[in-house]
């Protein structure tokens, strides 16, 4: 039965049910969400600063020619699932109950990372492992992070959502660089202990939503769309593989885009989709409500997140490399310290989404999502405009700033932009609609570490193997040595100082030439100077066209978000179930149209 409410629907505000247990009741649903998709998105980015630590624990050199698959995997799976998976899980959670879909993604996530935790395997074996539980925890993750929208949504009323979904979402961005801080000071203890720290956190987090959230929403039976989502999932993965491929070299080129399967897997990926597209407007109940994309909320709002999130992940893995392999040795720090030196040095970010998120959420929710949503994409434009102004090494207080003023706007812009896309869809459909949103969000990131990546590599290739060559010959490395160590794939050198490795000394280890030099010519090379020194002026290149992408398009994004429509104020009297019934309206004028 269509639009029939389960469990305590009649406990909802406005439907009858005690106001102080209504009250109660979506505190409860706010801390949990809350919980759920921080450690969901602390875990989809805590590997990528603990990872030395990781392959020293299974005796894996990730580095290794034959192991950059693991490498890449080992960052990427978690995003890929993620991004695939959303809105399979979001539509689900419609059909069989939001609050089901999300608890039992709880126990999915606990369950995993315990398996994480106890990788019984050394070298490629313990890797697999790794990557497959990694890959069930994302599936855990997916249905959290794609019902905890929709259950805030059923939850609160109106006029009160957007600070809701602030909360939830600012916490879901900031879980994203706080996880590079707390796998810095995990991987410090063991490596292991990057995957306990969820295990407590996931078994309470199931313990507690298992007895306190109920189904509030409004749930629509049906069945499930199997031609949908195999051909989405089998199109939106073939994508993003591929392109993830693309940042590993190929035939001589400093990057895999001229590589056929890389072509082919493109290719199919967007044939699957164009197909997918197809299918789902010729069937009764599809997955991926493409009808939604007629209501200019949430068409607008869903093209800049793609757009900012592209740019925010771009932005922090740029900034990764930037403070690991340049700043952080040029100040003195050691290579292996850096991982950690660069989550601290990066908390003004955080600190900037954790002050606008709230604040944004709760004021947009009495002034409208277009006018904090459009300022914080301009002020994120700033900051970008900014970081492309300092130079290579930077005094801290401008860069510190500029995080800050970027983090302000990103929180200035999510939360408003949620709620405006969560409110403008019926209630029937805010877990697809949820898990639309999550999708266009995950696929950005996942997008971004490609596109920047390889701008990166491409930037590079044109001007490091000169520099490098030079400066190993001005240190007395053989010419024959330094000629060949400067052709060798950029896209090492850069996971070496993504990983918090000395590239330098990574690249001359296995030749055996750092034996044979003077003992001055060996301190300078494995120096902290040496080569940040070399590599500023190839770096910066790359980053300006990073960064100036990323600019574009958080412009863009910005004259998305101002196209999205007017407000259409709650007044605070009014009870959510009126609410309810004025945007199921508003939805069918505007889906019929």
């Amino acid at each position: 039965m269509s639009g029939t409410r389960t469990g305590k629907a009649a406990a909802r505000p406005g439907d009858g049910g005690r106001p102080e247990d209504n009250d109660r009741y979506k505190w409860v649903a706010l801390s949990n969400t809350t919980l759920g998709v921080l450690i969901a998105t602390i875990d989809g980015s805590i590997v990528i600063i603990s990872l030395p630590a990781i392959f020293r624990g299974i005796g894996l050199d990730p580095l290794a020619p034959g192991n950059i698959g693991y490498l890449l995997w080992m960052i990427l799976g978690y995003l890929l699932v993620s991004a695939v998976l959303v809105v399979a899980l979001g539509r689900l959670g419609d059909m069989f109950g939001r609050v089901r879909m999300y608890n039992m993604g709880f126990a999915i996530f606990a369950c995993a990372s315990l398996a994480l935790s106890l990788d019984p395997f050394m070298g490629g074996s313990g890797a697999l492992w790794l990557i497959g539980f990694r890959i069930v925890q994302a599936v855990g993750g997916s249905m959290l992070t794609a019902n905890s929208a929709a259950i805030l949504t059923d939850a609160f009323p109106a006029r009160q959502r957007g600070m809701a979904l602030g909360v939830n979402q600012i916490t879901a961005l900031a879980g994203q660089f706080l996880g590079l801080l707390a796998g810095g000071l995990l991987a410090t203890i063991h490596w292991r202990a990057v995957f306990w720290v969820s295990v407590p956190i996931g078994i309470v987090g199931t313990i507690w939503s298992y007895r306190s959230l109920r189904e509030t929403g409004v749930r629509k039976p049906g069945r499930i769309d199997w031609v949908g989502n195999i051909t989405f999932t089998a199109g939106a993965g073939g994508l993003l593989a591929a392109i993830t491929y693309g940042i590993q070299p190929y035939g001589g080129h400093p990057t895999g885009w001229t590589n056929p399967w890389v072509f082919g897997g493109l290719a199919a990926g967007v044939a699957l989709l164009l197909v997918f597209c197809l299918v789902e407007t010729r069937i009764a109940e599809p997955m991926f409500r493409l009808g939604l994309f007629r209501i200019r909320a949430f068409a607008a709002g869903n093209l800049a997140a793609l757009l900012i999130s592209i740019a925010r992940g771009g932005l922090q893995f740029m900034l990764i490399i930037w403070l690991q392999g340049i700043w952080l040795p040029l100040h003195g720090y050691d290579f292996e310290d850096t991982p950690l030196w660069a989550g601290i040095f990066m908390l003004p970010l955080t600190v900037g989404f954790l002050i606008a998120g709230p604040a944004a959420g709760y004021l947009s929710d009495r002034y409208g999502a277009r006018l904090f949503s459009t300022t914080g994409l301009l002020l994120v434009a700033a900051g970008f405009v900014g970081l492309l102004m300092l130079p290579v090494d930077f005094p801290y207080p401008a860069f510190a700033g500029l995080l800050l003023l970027s983090g302000i706007g990103q929180g200035m812009f999510s939360a408003p932009n949620t709620s405006a896309i969560m409110g403008s869809v019926a209630p029937d459909q805010r877990g697809v609609a949820s898990g639309m949103r999550s999708t266009f969000q995950n696929s950005g990131t996942a997008l971004s570490i490609g596109l920047s990546f390889s701008l990166m590599i491409s930037g590079l290739a044109g001007s490091l193997p000169g520099a490098l060559e030079s400066g190993l010959r001005g240190q007395g490395v053989p010419a024959g040595t330094a000629s060949q160590v400067a052709g060798l794939p950029p896209v090492s050198t850069l996971f070496a100082t993504f990983l918090g490795n000395n590239p330098i000394t990574h690249l001359l280890g296995p030749s055996g030439v750092l034996h044979s030099l003077p003992e001055h010519n060996v301190a300078v090379l494995t120096g902290t100077e040496f080569f940040p020194a070399l590599v500023s002026g190839p770096f910066h290149h790359g980053l300006v066209t990073v960064f100036t992408a990323a600019t574009a398009m958080s412009l863009i994004a910005a004259v998305a978000s101002v196209l999205r429509g007017r407000h259409h104020r709650t007044g605070p009297g009014t009870p959510a179930g009126a609410n309810e019934g004025q945007e199921t309206e508003a939805w069918r004028t505007a889906h019929s149209s």
